[in-house]
């Protein structure tokens, strides 16, 4: 496949150019000395495009735009609001082959997990026009007599979204159309590894927008490295900032927003695990296994990260396991048939191959893979061959996330051993059990089972669907994006009282007469 043929014709449909402002704040900012970030393709190294890295004066700048826009777009009802969310998703549709390929491309995954990247912001716009009718308030009785109690919400404001690389557009829309339907406005501040994604994304959204005749309530920071992000962080003109990334980056963003008071939604790292027991089925255990470990090429803060195999079944289970892999076509994502494409870059690929020496060093069993590839005309992409480890509970390296295609699996006799190796990491993302056993089930999910915020029986910890909350405990983070009431997060609740009679009773039979 000719990838610079690939990228012209994408570029050219999304109005695109060599070089791309990284500054939108209902218009893109005009050219001037600004540091310039090059984007490369990590399927085979091709130069995509340039993108004018943000100055402080284009955030002071697109900040002033959102404070205008949040003035109006928060009177505009909810209804409407969810209609013009609507609009864009319809728009997203009709795109979405173009910014499914450009996904591919800047993150080297597969067509078919690009084009989901897309379809997951479709779901969530469409998903999201629902919830503009069902912002919900309570009405409680009051212990006054003629008086009202209930309570309403209200829009937050300006919501900055940090995003990562790995699915650079899809976490993005969790947030920013469920907060836009709520009557905020969004600052986007996207990984600059994808940062052609986020330019194409908006290129899109900003034409429905300004059809309607709508305030272009989504803006766009791209900065080089956390500089952006540190802005968002301690301006208090934020009130909300949803951050996904890793655990230490998460740790500071945290502590900068609340040390100014503001709220966050962290989704940091996730070190999933399945267990698979001796009563579940083989053939849907084994490609749950699969497509967890290997989807994105490991590099979901979803994918399965540990198995934990009953001792009765275990070397069978690994005999399939390998037999799978091995099976597994690792190459060009555009490509038909290949499920496995690049890591991110090459500091992906180091940090890869050194987690499996450090594994290896601290007692555990290479079982497969674990060495970089060259894939032949795409020799440099970052290619690397999917891991599994044999593992022991008391090696430090299986309590941190490695971002790539490495497995650790583990034995097990008993389920509520099972269950404390699959609790006994920091991070508590995502979770699944296979299984047939009831009692087996009913215990993963109970207070005794899964420590994790997603549990999963009979299927992946990866592929989450949107209508559920999305986030996790302990290290993971806090907040949930997404679906069910996530939508919470993104307004201010307020209590209301209305004394609709001639006297002023006080509460809790408190006396105050003058």
């Amino acid at each position: 496949m000719d990838i610079q043929k690939e990228i012209k014709t994408v570029f050219k449909e999304l109005g695109l150019e060599e070089t791309n402002h990284g500054s939108f704040s209902g218009k893109w900012h005009s050219e001037g000395k600004r540091d310039i970030y090059t984007s490369y393709s990590p399927i085979d190294g091709t130069q995509l495009g340039k993108v004018e890295l943000s100055t402080k004066d284009d955030y002071e700048e697109i900040i002033a735009h959102l404070q205008n826009a949040y003035s109006i777009w928060s009177e505009v009802p909810g209804p409407k609001r969810g209609f013009v969310i609507k609009e864009i998703g319809d728009e997203l549709l009709r795109k979405k082959a173009l910014l499914g390929k450009i996904v591919s491309l800047e993150t080297g995954k597969t067509q078919v997990e690009g084009e989901g990247e897309i379809q997951e912001m479709i779901d969530v716009a469409y998903f999201a026009t629902g919830v503009s009718r069902q912002l919900y308030g309570l009405t409680m009785t009051s212990e006054r007599p003629e008086h009202r109690l209930s309570e309403q919400w209200i829009p937050m404001g300006i919501v900055g979204v940090i995003s990562a690389f790995n699915f650079p557009s899809a976490v993005w829309s969790w947030n920013s159309f469920i907060a836009a339907v709520c009557g905020d406005v969004v600052i986007w501040k996207p990984s600059t590894k994808a940062s052609l994604v986020a330019i194409g994304v908006i290129h899109v959204i900003e034409k429905v927008l300004e059809r309607l005749e709508m305030p272009q309530i989504f803006s766009l920071i791209v900065s080089r490295g956390s500089q952006g992000g540190e802005w968002i962080a301690t301006d208090h003109r934020i009130p909300l900032v949803s951050f996904t990334g890793s655990i230490p980056v998460g740790r500071k963003i945290n502590t900068t927003v609340s040390a100014r008071l503001g709220k966050t939604i962290l989704e940091l790292g996730g070190n999933n695990a399945a267990i698979i027991s001796s009563r579940a089925n083989m053939d849907i255990a084994l490609k749950g296994l699969v497509f967890g470990s290997l989807a994105t090429a490991g590099q979901r803060c979803t994918s399965t990260r540990r198995a934990i195999i009953h001792e009765d079944i275990y070397d069978e289970f690994i005999k399939k396991l390998k037999a799978a892999y091995s099976t597994i076509k690792i190459g060009n994502p555009l490509e038909k048939g290949v499920l496995v494409g690049p890591l991110i870059d090459r500091e992906a690929v180091q940090t890869y191959l050194s987690a499996i020496e450090t594994a290896k060093k601290e007692g555990g069993r290479l079982l497969f893979g674990g060495e970089k590839i060259t894939i032949p005309g795409l020799e440099n992409g970052f290619y690397v061959k999917p891991a599994i480890v044999e593992a022991k509970m008391s090696m430090p390296i299986v309590q941190e996330e490695t971002f790539g295609p490495l497995l650790y699996v583990f034995k097990y006799k008993t389920i509520e051993e099972a269950i404390k190796i699959h609790n006994s990491v920091p991070q508590g993302l995502s979770s699944a059990i296979f299984t047939t056993d009831l009692s087996e089930e009913h215990l993963f999910l109970s207070a005794r089972g899964s420590d994790c915020g997603i549990v999963n029986v009979n299927t992946s910890t990866a592929g989450a669907e949107i209508g559920g909350a999305f986030g996790g405990e302990k290290e993971t983070g806090s907040g949930r994006e997404s679906g069910s009431d996530s939508w919470k997060a993104y307004m201010r609740r307020q209590t209301v009282t209305v004394n609709w009679g001639k006297e002023i009773p006080l509460s809790q039979g408190v006396r105050f007469d003058f």
